[in-house]
């Protein structure tokens, strides 16, 4: 007997957003608008807002996280790896630009930009409360071959 279920018929369409926790409201809302994210909508009751880019990339802040000193990711930074989503990964146009952007506004680069693989190239950075944003720049057929 086949104990396996058939597969889902309402399988995921799209993406629709990520939630992030944050522990301070005013200095994550700042720190994401400067990403290019704008606050469409805050949720007074579920402590949290929605924001959005200009390409139409979603993402919700959560604000009800501790402070936590030193602003290490639980997930990320601890010896014990334990289970859960790990950072949001966003395409963006040009890795080059952005380091360069970002070196100018002073937010640091964690990781990168490296080559993941034959499609990407991808850099990392990091939130005021630690928690992990990948950047990637999708490559052509044309730049599969050219490394950063």
């Amino acid at each position: 007997m086949n104990t396996l279920s058939p597969v889902n018929p309402q399988a995921a369409l799209a993406y629709d957003h990520v939630g992030i926790r944050v522990s301070n409201r005013q200095k994550s809302v700042h720190f994401y608008e400067r990403l290019g994210f704008k606050e469409t909508y805050r949720i007074a009751e579920g402590e949290a807002n929605e924001m959005i880019t200009a390409g139409g990339v979603r993402i919700n802040l959560i604000f009800n996280g501790a402070k936590i000193t030193g602003q290490k990711n639980t997930l990320l930074d601890e010896p014990i790896k334990k289970p859960g989503i790990t950072h949001p990964a966003f395409i963006i146009n040009n890795i080059n630009e952005f380091q360069v952007w970002l070196s100018k506004e002073g937010l640091t680069i964690t990781e990168g930009p490296k080559k993941l693989g034959p499609r990407r190239i991808a850099l990392f950075i990091r939130d005021p409360d630690g928690n992990v944003l990948e950047f990637n720049q999708l490559l052509s057929e044309e730049t599969k071959n050219e490394i950063i």
